[in-house]
């Protein structure tokens, strides 16, 4: 019998699609996520897909801080290219792990006090991650604003 916490994993991976399809109808008409409304939704849905369908792969000890800080930088600089507010990118996070919390409790998986204990140990390892995605995501962010910022300012110099 498997433990809580790979069902709970396996629960979050099985149900992807419907977990994304609501994280996107949530975010295109959050207002604290403006930019994401008119943006491609193929484009948002494949982005939350991602982490619903790789959960146990994230969440898992064999996943480095390396691996998440390379993924996430990426995603800070490519969201500044695509003229994302930081602030919208981090509330787009926090509804993707807001989501996968609303899924766990909706299957009602917990009964016994086991079952709470191992989705809190569970839950440790999700917010672990989250809190990494944002931090490298923000870093990347920042970076790409940086590079924006002098490369302005070199352009003004040279005229």
């Amino acid at each position: 019998m498997m433990i809580v916490t790979d069902r709970l994993v396996h629960l979050i991976e099985l149900h992807a699609d419907k977990l994304t399809k609501r994280w996107l109808a949530d975010v295109r008409k959050n207002e604290m996520t403006p930019t994401y409304h008119s943006f491609d939704p193929d484009k948002l849905y494949d982005r939350a897909h991602f982490v619903y369908r790789d959960l146990g792969k994230w969440i898992s000890q064999e996943t480095s801080k390396e691996a998440v800080a390379e993924r996430f930088l990426g995603i800070g600089k490519q969201r500044v290219a695509e003229g994302f507010q930081m602030s919208e990118v981090v509330q787009a996070l926090v509804l993707v792990r807001r989501h996968l919390w609303l899924e766990v409790l909706n299957e009602g998986f917990l009964d016994t006090a086991l079952d709470y204990q191992q989705a809190l140990m569970l839950n440790n390892r999700v917010v672990l991650f989250f809190d990494r995605a944002i931090y490298y995501m923000c870093v990347g962010y920042e970076s790409a604003m940086c590079i924006g910022y002098e490369s302005g300012r070199q352009a003004v110099k040279h005229h």
